[in-house]
């Protein structure tokens, strides 16, 4: 297809995807009845040139916008209630996430909090806590400028405690985006170490998807053509961006974030600490562990891993070559091969390890996983 064309597609969330799709944003506001949109994003976005032009926009065509990005690269609690205090004293009628991961999680637990004014982590899906989001929440616009996460099409927000920097999954059916612009152009100026680490995580979410031990047959296809797509785009979308092979990284981001409502696994266990501890960027978190974790879970699930090496175009099916598919991959692109490179030294292992096993996403792994086995694997990336 012509990635210049903007089309839609809906799963469930209506998608508006090709170049300058983020300048429907207006209309569709207008459309709506919404005039106040309280504008979500991370301190570096609010800083580029795009986004001025998109709060321009809306600006000229007489809305009246408040920006907020006032949030860390790995959310925490008082970034949402920060954001919601803004939210309140400018009197906004609906919220607009732009960015990647961390934006969209803060706007999402903004949009959740407004007329949920428990102690957010109430509302923590690892405790049960979606059984108390019952108020309606704020329309909820998304705009991703990233290949990463694929947030913007998902329902959850992972945001960390302040001071344990425990993660807590913010869930419910009701913080889906009503839209989601999805404008490849807007990712076009991403340096090349973000593009290279959020589409690691692209991969790592397809990959774990696939292997998760939750029966989803539907979220298995989505998995294996996310691969595809990244194997065919990511290289060229780190060293000589165009618009098909962003294009391309976009779908594969947000097909990643719909399979893994199956599940997670080791590497996401492995990688969430690392960003909590030590403030490790999560894509570059995954991208490093995910050659690790892949071999850990290849005996046994010899069959999925065929499948995988034929959806990444790999000639040796062996889970052996998938693993070292990644490594090279990591090397074409420029991510580190261990843990030491990204400034984690042994005294950290024993910590990560516990936070690891404390982890939510290793449940769906489809072996189990040890503390043990955690400390093994970190020591063996170090």
């Amino acid at each position: 297809m012509s990635f210049n064309n903007v089309v839609q597609f809906n799963f469930p969330t209506t998608i508006r995807f090709g170049a300058n799709a983020v300048k429907e944003l207006p209309a569709y506001l207008k459309h709506h009845n919404l005039s106040k949109p309280l504008i979500a994003t991370d301190p570096v976005i609010a800083g580029l040139s795009f986004f001025k032009q998109i709060v321009d926009d809306l600006k000229q065509k007489g809305f009246s916008v408040e920006v907020f990005s006032d949030i860390h690269k790995n959310p925490v609690k008082s970034d949402v209630y920060k954001g919601t205090d803004v939210f309140d004293a400018a009197q906004r009628d609906c919220i607009v996430g732009i960015g990647g991961g961390a934006a969209l999680d803060v706007a999402r637990a903004i949009t959740l909090r407004v007329h949920h004014r428990e102690d957010l982590f109430k509302y923590d899906d690892l405790i049960g806590g979606d059984i108390y989001v019952t108020n309606d929440v704020p329309h909820f616009v998304t705009i991703p400028t990233t290949s990463g996460t694929g947030s913007e099409v998902g329902r959850s927000a992972i945001i960390a405690d302040d001071v344990t920097h425990q993660k807590k999954i913010l869930f419910s059916p009701k913080l889906l985006a009503k839209i989601v612009f999805a404008d490849p152009l807007l990712t076009m100026d991403l340096p090349a170490f973000v593009t290279a680490a959020t589409g690691m995580d692209a991969l790592t979410h397809n990959m774990e998807a696939l292997l998760a031990k939750n029966y989803h047959p539907m979220c298995d296809g989505i998995a294996l053509e996310g691969m595809r797509l990244i194997s065919v785009s990511l290289e060229n979308a780190v060293k000589k961006p165009d618009l098909k092979s962003r294009s391309e990284m976009l779908l594969a981001s947000m097909m990643g974030a719909i399979a893994f409502q199956k599940g997670l696994g080791v590497v996401h266990s492995l990688a969430h600490p690392l960003s909590s501890l030590l403030d490790t960027h999560h894509g570059l978190a995954n991208a490093v562990n995910i050659p690790y974790g892949m071999r850990f879970n290849i005996s046994g699930f010899e069959e999925k891993f065929e499948r995988m090496a034929i959806a990444l175009g790999l000639n040796d099916t062996q889970g052996e070559a998938v693993v070292k598919y990644l490594f090279d991959l990591n090397s074409k692109i420029g991510i580190p091969h261990t843990l030491r490179e990204i400034h984690v030294k042994e005294e950290h292992l024993d910590t990560l390890a516990d936070l690891a096993f404390a982890d939510f996403a290793h449940p769906n792994n489809p072996k189990p996983v040890s503390r043990n086995d955690f400390k093994k694997l970190y020591s063996e990336a170090l």
